[in-house]
């Protein structure tokens, strides 16, 4: 069954408390936006800025340029699970077996330019592989759906690998990228800037369990 999980993007801390809080009301998977004004152009909080409530099931997205240097802070959260994108200069794979051996899953995102074929060895090392169609370090991107090709290329390199998706995921589309294949639709904008956030996350929650066809 597909999830879905509301992303928090914060700034600072005190908007951090206030996202945290509304969210608070309805989220049991939530996705943890942190960059390091590198690798994405903004900065956000850093992992000392973060919390959250005992029952959430917390995913990290580290947008950062060096993992290295952020890794060891992010296990000592732990977290579900800890992101990183393929992209970034260092050698993924030890760091990943590190957060692996700490007993956190670990996760790759890919950029819209990212061929899966070209990170095989990554894809297969990992727990979840997050196709990401958004804009780094912002909200309200745009899913591409001719992304969604990805989902069977990933599937090709590793079968069982949990597929999430990053970018422009809105009540019209989610319905769409669960029957393409994804089973995480980590949400910005359409729940975060909504007037009713709690309404929002229901009705994205039926959209992707309702049965059809496309």
């Amino acid at each position: 069954m597909s999830e879905i999980a509301p992303a928090l993007l914060a700034e600072n801390a005190d908007s951090y408390k206030e996202q945290a809080q509304k969210l608070h009301a309805f989220a049991k998977r939530v996705h943890i936006d942190i960059t390091d004004g590198e690798f994405a152009p903004v900065q956000t909080v850093t992992a000392s800025d973060l919390w959250w409530p005992g029952e959430w099931v917390v995913d990290i997205h580290a947008m950062v340029a060096r993992p290295s240097e952020h890794v060891k802070a992010l296990v000592a959260l732990k977290p579900h699970m800890i992101i990183f994108h393929v992209e970034v200069q260092e050698d993924l794979l030890p760091i990943m077996q590190f957060v692996t051996q700490n007993g956190i899953k670990v996760g790759v995102a890919l950029q819209r330019s990212t061929v899966p074929h070209s990170v095989g060895s990554l894809i297969e090392a990992a727990d979840h592989v997050m196709i990401f169609s958004g804009n780094l370090g912002h909200y309200g991107g745009t899913a591409s759906l001719m992304q969604l090709e990805k989902v069977r290329l990933i599937r090709a390199i590793k079968a069982g690998v949990e597929i999430g998706w990053d970018g422009g995921v809105t009540v019209e589309n989610a319905f769409s990228l669960v029957q393409g294949g994804v089973d995480v639709l980590n949400v910005g904008a359409t729940i975060g800037k909504s007037a009713d956030p709690t309404s929002t996350y229901a009705t994205l929650v039926n959209e992707i369990n309702k049965e059809g066809v496309i």
